[in-house]
């Protein structure tokens, strides 16, 4: 049984977005978060930026939180920043859902925008499950992103040992059979913060892209595993006592091009991680007599804050 609507939490779904962003060649901030921390770092970015934001929460995220929290979360961070005359739009996303009944149930608690992460699925298994979804959402008028082609990496609940670049062909067969909204496509990226070695110099297959983009039109688009892994919060990290392994991610150049094509929507997830991380690391380390939460979480909170600021200025280039 339906407990909330996503209108009523003030969410939107994703097709308006979308549609302002492919009309005006930008892509949408995609950002995972797992705390109030973190999601009022996101909207309050959002709002300094005047970026319409996509915030999204895992499965485990979801756990975390509370499924009966989260709903009550959003509209709260929502209803701040109303208040303070922010009009964005916000829509709430869940990332790589896996299984019909997680699905339903995250619907059926407000949200606006889910995926159906089916790629680990040969390619007909794909289409029938995320077909079974769209069905599914139309009920909510929520929007529904799927996947073909496979990211390597390990984020949260997703894990592959390598990539397997998305076919044009295949991207038209799948969206025409599904009716999907968004299309998560692999050309490149990868997920977690270790995608690249250094040294290495990580380059999108914007080829793929652009034939996608001949055989599909202005069809909105999806990058999965897009962080940057800033190496000054790397270096934070190690220098405060943190363990991880030397990495690069995607430069914000090449995700600046892939904006100007027909990427609608850039996953970020890793460098709040990291970005949150290392800061509150280095608090700690400055302040070994602080035990006031507010203070080293509200300190880490606004560096995150900050950062995707910059980011949204540096890639997705929205308003």
């Amino acid at each position: 049984m339906k407990k909330y609507s996503f209108k009523d939490l003030g969410l939107e779904n994703t097709r308006d977005m979308f549609k302002r962003a492919n009309e005006n060649g930008y892509s949408i901030p995609a950002f995972n978060f797992a705390n109030l921390e973190q999601l009022r770092a996101i909207l309050d970015a959002c709002t300094e930026a005047e970026s319409d934001v996509i915030i999204q929460i895992s499965a485990s995220a979801r756990i975390y939180i509370g499924k009966e929290q989260l709903p009550l979360l959003v509209k709260g961070a929502i209803d701040e920043i109303r208040a303070k005359g922010s009009k964005i739009a916000v829509a709430l996303n869940l990332d790589h859902g896996k299984g019909y009944d997680l699905i339903k149930d995250c619907l059926d608690y407000g949200f606006s925008s889910v995926m159906i992460d089916a790629s680990k699925y040969d390619f007909e298994k794909n289409i029938e499950l995320t077909k079974e979804i769209v069905e599914l959402a139309k009920a909510y008028d929520a929007s529904v992103e799927g996947e073909i082609g496979v990211i390597h990496g390990t984020e949260d609940e997703h894990s592959a040992d390598e990539s397997t670049f998305t076919k044009p062909a295949e991207a038209v067969e799948f969206i025409k059979k599904t009716g999907v909204d968004s299309l998560a496509i692999a050309i490149g990226t990868a997920h977690g913060a270790h995608k690249f070695k250094v040294g290495e110099d990580p380059k999108l297959r914007l080829d793929i892209l652009e034939n996608i983009k001949k055989e599909i039109g202005s069809f909105p688009i999806v990058l999965h595993g897009s962080s940057s892994v800033p190496q000054d919060y790397i270096k934070r990290f190690k220098e405060f006592g943190g363990e991880v392994k030397d990495a690069i991610g995607i430069p914000d150049e090449e995700l600046r091009k892939a904006s100007k094509s027909i990427v609608t929507k850039i996953n970020v997830d890793t460098d709040g991680r990291l970005v949150f991380t290392s800061t509150l690391r280095e608090y700690f380390a400055e302040n070994p007599k602080e035990m006031d939460l507010k203070k080293y979480l509200g300190y880490a909170r606004n560096e995150m804050k900050n950062f995707y600021v910059k980011k949204i200025n540096s890639v997705f280039k929205t308003k």
